[in-house]
């Protein structure tokens, strides 16, 4: 389905500086992470695949709540932040979701994916996987980068490709690093959903939390103008 993960060299060298702010950086912790959960239903008892793990934080959450949780990341260095995060009797494997899962038919109640698909081109094939591995009226929730303001941010010349881009990324210190991406139009995001027999259900442009105007002001600012993250549920 897919060569291997574009940003892994990058997360790999990202992943211990990332693991450490991953709690208390802004744009994570009090505005997209907010933004996300709010889409979940009550997730008490519910088979639940966190589909790109990163250190664990989501998988640590879900836990707490009750969750059944499969933790699943392409980074060796971000499963291994994740087994110390969430000990060793969690399931966390390695996993790359431009391939195919290696989970029966309908396993899942739900499946959460926060700012990973991103990294995958081929939305298709990935969500067919989701949409094989969930119980009928399973749920898929995902955000990625807003398609409006990635187009202004990486001053694209054709909105409706989907392309490789990538900037550096300087807000895990003492780490920086080049971080390529996928940029894709509205029409592309939803398309795959639709295809491959998803139900959208809801859609969030979030705003900054109050939390996030005491850590950031500035950003505070631009983020209460134009959106950085769209956050979506959906349903099977």
């Amino acid at each position: 389905m897919s060569e291997d993960p574009i940003a892994l060299e990058a997360y790999e060298q990202l992943a211990e500086a990332y693991a450490k702010r991953i709690d208390t950086k802004p744009h994570n912790a009090y505005y997209e992470r907010p933004a996300t959960l709010s889409l979940l239903p009550d997730v008490k008892d519910l088979h639940t695949l966190d589909a790109g793990c990163g250190p664990g934080v989501y998988s640590e959450w879900l836990i707490n709540q009750g969750a059944k949780v499969v933790s699943i990341d392409a980074s060796p260095k971000m499963v291994a932040l994740a087994k110390q995060r969430l000990g060793n009797d969690h399931d966390i494997r390695l996993a790359d979701l431009g391939r195919p899962l290696e989970f029966t038919d309908e396993f899942f109640d739900l499946i959460l994916s926060p700012l990973v698909m991103d990294y995958v081109k081929d939305w298709h094939a990935s969500f067919a996987e989701f949409y094989r591995v969930l119980k009928p009226g399973g749920f898929f929730i995902f955000s990625v980068g807003h398609p409006f303001s990635d187009y202004l941010y990486f001053r694209s010349e054709d909105y409706f490709q989907t392309e490789k881009v990538g900037s550096e990324w300087s807000g895990f210190d003492p780490v920086k690093v080049y971080v390529p991406t996928f940029r894709r139009s509205l029409g592309s995001l939803f398309e795959p959903l639709t295809a491959s027999n998803f139900v959208i259900e809801k859609v969030i442009e979030p705003k900054p939390t109050e939390e996030f105007k005491k850590a950031d002001p500035r950003h505070y600012e631009e983020l209460s103008r134009m959106p950085a993250f769209i956050c979506i549920r959906a349903r099977k």
